[in-house]
């Protein structure tokens, strides 16, 4: 289960000794009954005071070892299971963000949480309770059963003849729950993600009035779960009242047992009142451990899912290093070919070059492959074939930390993080405050910033809430220009800006970032004219690839989507 080993093994110790205290005081629970039973059969018929005195006060010491040894057992394993889960918890984090994108894409961010919380939370349940019940009941069971046989053998075998049936009942339930939890955790991934959508798309159900229609979309969603959950519920049901019946029948029939036992003198009414204790005592262990099989189940399910991402494969590799070219292109795509799903190409043969220091602009309706460039790139993906080189060393031979610093990124939907301006900026780096100033002038936003009363350590809410979609832009765009990257990307980050402030904006990247090769994918010819080449894309081929000027004249689909959005090239105009 997840290699536990592993995540035990620093806290063995502990554990031990949690289980050490546990033992201690079940023993201490079990010497309640067979005291109570020699003050009954032998201190109270002889007159004996002092002595019940003296076994009664053993007897109150028994129980207060075994509430105090329960108290401090239990705090115990909430401690080390607290702490095996977080080690576990933090190694499913890491994979998590080390998992590529195409890795990602198979396990779905819904999925990714769903793991990274419920199936964590059921392991931490898992380890708890084993460690609180699961020594405790087994322990009590056995015990208990020791000391009827010791006591009365004929009247333990009326136990023994009933545990058979319980444990039958167990093992189906165990058996039967495991596959439905880990199916209800699979459907528990489908909630998630419906209600993940909802509350990002909030705007947009409410815009366009589907706010029904995504409530009978979660009602099919929920109504699924609850509909696992109740199977899974049913099965796992069946073994307390089971338990408790078998026992309880056994527990009626040691009275009616042992009532013509101590009739015919064979034993002691005090025996009895001591077996009905044990009886208690063994009849809660079973539903104790019981519980730990329903509990294995759930946890055994989630371990697994669990198991999977970390036993995920290392998916983009670093190659060992080769010689560079003599003077190569800064950024090289050499014949690219990619596919997200295999079926179909969503690049196909894509070449270019860009010099240190020169823009390229990338054009195409919505799916002709323009952020998909990017990611190639950024080497989220790796190409089906062909090559793309940095200084004429492909991405696959540079460390990945080594890659990922020579970017500086804004995506036209990135994410803003709840804190200052600055530190959204900032974003977690060592960056002086000079460098957030120059950036935020730079890419048009200490226009607002400077209106806000606290400046620079304006609060900033949640996915940038208090923001427009103007203002959340060109925070993003700073941010990505703040580290002085060698490579800049601009994913339509500039789609919500006027004409006024994204000529601005262009103007400022042309003047203080000379030695920064841009690649920039927009919308608006306007934004990417001055560009040193412009790839026209449809359904991932490139249609049309030159300087604006010369598109104009060869290409027709760039040049009516330039006379729709500028009147460019019409006549007359």
């Amino acid at each position: 289960m997840v290699q536990l080993e592993r995540y035990l093994r620093p806290h063995w110790w502990y554990i031990f000794l949690t289980m050490a205290i546990k033992l201690l005081a079940t023993g201490m629970e079990l010497f309640i009954p067979d005291l109570m039973e020699v003050i009954l059969d032998e201190k109270v018929p002889a007159g004996e005071l002092s002595q019940i005195y003296l076994y009664g006060g053993a007897m109150l010491l028994c129980a207060a070892a075994c509430l105090g040894g329960n108290i401090l057992a239990n705090r115990m394993s909430a401690v080390s299971s607290g702490r095996i889960t977080r080690a576990i918890r933090h190694d499913l984090f890491w994979r998590l963000e080390t998992l590529s994108a195409r890795q990602m894409d198979r396990l779905t961010v819904p999925s990714a949480e769903s793991r990274l919380t419920s199936d964590t939370y059921n392991i931490n349940q898992l380890l708890a309770r084993f460690q609180r019940i699961g020594v405790r009941a087994p322990i009590l069971l056995v015990g208990g059963v020791i000391m009827t046989m010791r006591m009365d053998a004929p009247l333990a075998l009326v136990l023994l003849c009933l545990l058979p049936i319980i444990a039958v009942v167990v093992y189906f339930v165990t058996k039967t729950s495991v596959p439905l939890y880990t199916r209800q955790q699979s459907v528990l991934d489908g909630v998630v993600r419906v209600v993940q959508e909802n509350i990002t798309g909030i705007r947009v159900i409410k815009a366009l009035s589907k706010t029904e229609y995504e409530k009978e979309r979660f009602h099919g969603v929920n109504e699924e779960l609850a509909a696992v959950d109740q199977k899974a519920g049913i099965i796992t049901a069946i073994t307390n009242p089971t338990a408790s019946l078998t026992l309880n029948l056994g527990l009626t029939l040691v009275v009616v047992v042992g009532a013509f036992r101590v009739h015919s003198g064979a034993c002691l009414s005090g025996v009895v009142v001591a077996f009905l204790q044990y009886f208690t005592m063994i009849l809660n262990a079973m539903l104790g451990i019981t519980r730990i099989f329903v509990m294995w189940s759930k946890g055994e399910a989630s371990a697994k899912r669990v198991a999977q991402v970390l036993a995920e494969p290392e998916d983009l590799t670093a190659f060992p290093p080769a010689e560079t070219e003599g003077d190569p292109a800064h950024i090289e795509f050499r014949d690219v070919c990619f596919s997200y799903t295999g079926v179909g190409e969503n690049i196909s043969h894509l070449s270019f070059r860009l010099e240190r220091g020169q823009t390229l602009g990338i054009l195409g309706p919505t799916g002709s492959g323009k952020s998909t460039i990017l990611a190639l790139l950024l080497r989220q993906y790796d190409p089906d074939s062909g090559e793309i080189l940095i200084d004429g060393r492909d991405i696959r031979t540079i460390p990945y930390e080594q890659l990922r610093e020579k970017f500086g990124v804004a995506f036209q939907n990135d994410f803003i993080t709840e804190g200052t301006v600055a530190g959204n900026i900032r974003f977690f780096r060592d960056l002086p405050e000079e460098a957030l100033t120059r950036a935020a002038e730079d890419a048009q936003a200490m226009e607002f910033i400077r209106e806000k009363e606290s400046g620079m350590d304006s609060e900033v809410m949640v996915r940038g809430n208090n923001l427009s979609g103007g203002q959340k832009q060109r925070l993003l765009i700073a941010r990505a220009l703040a580290g002085d990257p060698e490579i800049l990307i601009l994913d339509d980050a500039s789609s919500a800006l006027d004409y006024a402030t994204d000529a601005r904006l262009r103007r400022c990247l042309r003047e203080h970032y000379r030695d920064t090769t841009t690649l920039l994918v927009a919308q608006r010819v306007s934004a990417l004219r001055h560009a040193d080449q412009i790839l026209v894309l449809s359904d991932g081929v490139v249609i049309g690839a030159g300087r604006h000027e010369e598109l104009m004249r060869s290409c027709q689909e760039y040049r009516l989507i330039a006379q729709t959005q500028m009147g460019e090239g019409k006549e007359g105009a």
